[in-house]
């Protein structure tokens, strides 16, 4: 066969966030180069393009958040800001040639498999329809917003808008603020609108662990030392790396105690004793996702912040009614009320074999093998898919490109048709990866978050290290497939 026609494979990849631009970018390298990349929003970036709130940073250290082969040595602090992400992704995109592959405004409204043609047809928002023979869903967990089930939501008749679709046009300078939700958004930028805005409610359903994390910005001189000598940087990145792989936060009752005593220690700034045992979470540290900020805590110390706890009743035109019937008049309503984050690709209309429509294929949740193949959906691969939240996303993502790859140039370089990960492998995979979750006490810790699907299982997390992740997905385990020559 032509080396050419081998790798002219038309690719498919919906999403063009850190996963879309990371497979494109090896697909390249490795001589795909009929590929196309769908996006639904009209730039480049996925989530760090989306969310753009004030205060929006990324809670795992900078070091570690660049691509293994396009290392950033020169972050402007350790916990980068959203705009300098977003800035290293477009970097990316321009230095590899992914831009030309990209098309923008061109949401996915779903796929389906064809036996007979042993390809993929997308159909696109816009009512055109594209065909691929291999699909790459990169759309990740942050997908979906979702909006809270609130009495006369629809009906406020002030400004609305979700926290991951800021409305920046918008002046809060001395408005009356409610901010429904106060987990990972909330915590960034709730500090930062309480400096202007005249008054902000954050009606708390859930505390949280957060814990203060070192973010002086590097200096001059340190930056101009990471330049001239990479692996000065290199050297913080793997200090990084080498913590968060002791694999210990979870599973060490000492290390989760001392992670609490931490926060009830910085909770201390907390001047009202009231609000502050309000902050207090009646869960283990762990079982949601563990939130940093240096600011949370101090701004409850500011007048013009109001921490509610009782549930909301109702929303009315100008107002937000608790069930202890009071009422506080607002201007704003912003929402920080989070994603489907358990529904991954089953968000778009995807049908597999026989017409099986994923949402079906996972009505006990979502699930894959090794986080990349579900069975019945052949030559169908996943970025940041089930079970595979740990760590650096981006560490985690790099594992899962280069599995697909493999995938892709077998199927290219074997003339195969497809590839389809056989049932009972992956039921023996996910029964198992059950077991290990389940061992980790404090996921099981009874609390509401985004890790588990609606019928119990935990569809998000990896329960091991990164670098088990990475071993697990470096070899085909051939037995595991079947295959089918064109």
């Amino acid at each position: 066969m032509n080396a050419n026609a081998e790798r002219d494979l038309p690719i498919a990849i919906i999403g063009a966030g850190p996963g879309g631009i990371c497979m494109a970018i090896r697909l390249k390298q490795a001589g795909f180069e009929n590929i196309v990349i769908f996006e639904k929003s009209s730039r480049v970036g996925g989530t760090w393009n989306h969310n753009r709130y004030p205060g929006c940073a990324c809670d795992i250290q900078s070091h570690l958040y660049s691509f293994s082969f396009e290392f950033k040595s020169d972050w402007s602090r350790p916990y980068a800001p959203q705009p300098e992400i977003l800035a290293y992704m477009d970097h990316c995109v321009e230095k590899y040639g992914i831009l030309p592959h990209c098309r923008f405004d061109a949401g996915v409204r779903g796929a389906g498999w064809s036996e007979e043609t042993q390809q993929w047809t997308l159909h696109l928002e816009s009512g055109e329809t594209h065909s691929a023979r291999v699909l790459i869903s990169a759309i990740g967990m942050f997908n979906e917003i979702v909006f809270p089930d609130i009495e006369g939501l629809d009906s406020f008749a002030g400004t609305s808008f979700h926290s991951s679709r800021w409305d920046w046009e918008h002046d809060l300078r001395g408005e009356r603020v409610a901010v429904v939700g106060s987990a990972a958004s909330a915590v960034q930028f709730v500090p930062e609108i309480v400096k202007e805005a005249g008054q902000v409610h954050l009606f708390q359903r859930t505390a949280n662990w957060v814990l203060p994390k070192e973010d002086d910005p590097y200096s001059p001189e340190q930056l101009e030392h990471f330049r001239a000598d990479p692996h000065a940087a290199l050297a913080i990145r793997q200090e990084i790396l080498d913590r968060i792989e002791t694999g210990t936060a979870f599973t060490d009752p000492k290390v989760r105690g001392d992670m609490e005593a931490t926060v009830h220690a910085v909770m201390e700034q907390v001047e009202d004793p009231e609000v502050r045992a309000k902050l207090v979470p009646d869960h283990m540290w762990g079982c949601k996702r563990p939130l940093f900020s240096n600011d949370y805590y101090p701004a409850f110390n500011r007048p013009n912040l109001e921490l509610v706890t009782d549930a909301i009743e109702r929303i009315t035109p100008r107002s937000i009614v608790t069930v202890d019937g009071k009422e506080r008049a607002i201007d704003t309503l912003v929402l920080a009320t989070g994603f489907s984050a358990t529904r991954y690709l089953s968000v778009l209309d995807i049908s597999g074999r026989n017409g099986l429509p994923i949402a079906d294929a996972w009505s006990d949740g979502a699930q894959a093998f090794l986080g990349v193949m579900t069975s019945g959906f052949p030559n169908l691969f996943m970025l940041y898919g089930p079970n595979t939240n740990q760590g650096s996303i981006i560490t985690m993502i790099e594992a899962q490109v280069e599995h697909a790859l493999k995938h892709i140039e077998r199927i290219a370089d074997e003339g195969l048709a497809w590839v389809d990960v056989k049932r009972q492998p992956m039921d023996e995979y996910n029964v198992q990866i059950q077991q290990d979750i389940a061992a980790i006490e404090p996921w099981q810790d009874g609390c509401s978050g985004y890790y588990r699907s609606p019928s119990g299982r935990v569809v998000t997390q990896w329960p091991h290290n990164m670098t088990a992740f990475q071993e697990r997905l470096e070899t085909l385990e051939l037995e595991a497939y079947d295959v089918a020559l064109r």
